[in-house]
């Protein structure tokens, strides 16, 4: 029942994040820091609460550890979010994210992954790793994969460009500093993937701790993004209202859509506890995968968002990277033969 439970909250929790976030990005595009920091607050009170049993219990991990993680995670949640206000369509967003969760092991959170391609490149420059050929290839559809939807994406920025060619120049610089946005948080979460890594060689593995840490010590730093945050908050203030069924309470709508963001990522991210528990990280990183290819075809069809033959090819080239990079197929052909050499035991 456990297993199915997490999958259910894995569906359930992630698919429906991703759809209160566009729902909130679509009416206010720099909504991030708002979101982000909301995000960050709740997973703080509720780790403060039942993971470091308000404050008594110590770390296993010393602080000064967690301060350089924080300082990388923080400014990839930003950065991450900001990107939505910078012409950067929900679909190219996750493709952009979604070699997130396939590059490192899957005790980290979701969040915190190091990027597939990124993550390679420091591994082998930092931590002097060296791959497969299966891999590299894998790597090289997963880039042919982003390559293609990029540019692609590039062409409707400009063909969409409304007045004039200064709209439409003007409309394509902000999505090259959407891209170089996410190029960036890529780069630095894979940097932190790697950090992580080592430490958790050396202390062991701490997820809920880490993400206590991860989230409670940048709040501070929402003090130099304060203005916007309270500007954002006088505009939710302004959305029309909305009353919330059964219990009949109303609140203006893009407050119950950041609540609702905030509570489906709760779900998203204990689910995916539950399941690395209780399943091999073959059968999480499935699901994670399928989950993410279900939230961009929901994207695409709900919302309409464009969305042509090519980036459905790109999008395929970098689903297969990533099932290859995680050896599925290996894996499967393992679990098959290791019931056929049991029962030739028997």
């Amino acid at each position: 029942m456990r297993p199915a439970l997490a999958v259910g909250l894995v569906f359930a929790g992630c698919c429906s994040n991703v759809i209160f976030l566009e729902l909130l990005a679509r009416k206010h595009p720099g909504c991030g820091n708002i979101v982000t920091f909301a995000q960050f607050l709740f997973i703080a009170v509720e780790g403060f609460l039942f993971e470091a049993d308000l404050g008594r219990k110590p770390p296993a991990i010393p602080i000064r550890y967690y301060a350089i993680m924080v300082t990388m995670f923080f400014t990839v949640s930003v950065v991450n979010n900001y990107a939505l206000n910078l012409n950067i369509a929900m679909p190219l967003h996750m493709i952009f994210r979604s070699v997130s969760a396939a590059g490192s092991r899957v005790y980290v959170p979701l969040k915190s992954i190091g990027s597939l391609i990124a993550n390679m490149i420091l591994g082998i420059i930092i931590l002097k790793k060296r791959y497969s050929i299966f891999k590299y290839t894998s790597i090289a559809l997963v880039s042919v994969g982003i390559f293609i939807c990029t540019f692609m994406s590039a062409k409707q920025v400009t063909s969409q460009s409304s007045l004039s060619e200064n709209d439409g120049f003007q409309a394509f610089v902000w999505w090259l500093l959407g891209i170089g946005a996410l190029t960036f948080a890529l780069l630095m979460s894979a940097r932190m993937g790697i950090f992580q890594e080592t430490l958790y060689k050396r202390f062991g593995k701490h997820s809920k701790e880490a993400l206590f840490y991860n989230h409670a010590l940048p709040l501070p730093g929402f003090v130099f993004l304060a203005s916007d945050i309270y500007d954002h908050a006088v505009l939710f203030n302004k959305s029309e209202l909305y009353e919330i069924p059964v219990i009949g309470v109303t609140l203006p709508i893009m407050w119950f859509y950041l609540l609702m963001n905030i509570i489906t990522q709760y779900v998203c991210i204990r689910g995916v506890f539950i399941l690395t528990t209780e399943c091999a990280s073959l059968t999480v990183t499935l699901v994670v995968t399928l989950r993410k290819f279900v939230s961009l075809i929901f994207s695409i069809l709900y919302f309409q968002n464009p969305f042509t033959l090519w980036h459905w090819l790109g999008t395929l080239f970098v689903f297969i990277g990533t099932l290859m990079y995680t050896e599925v197929w290996n894996n499967l052909g393992t679990t098959k033969s290791e019931p056929q050499k049991d029962s030739k035991k028997n």
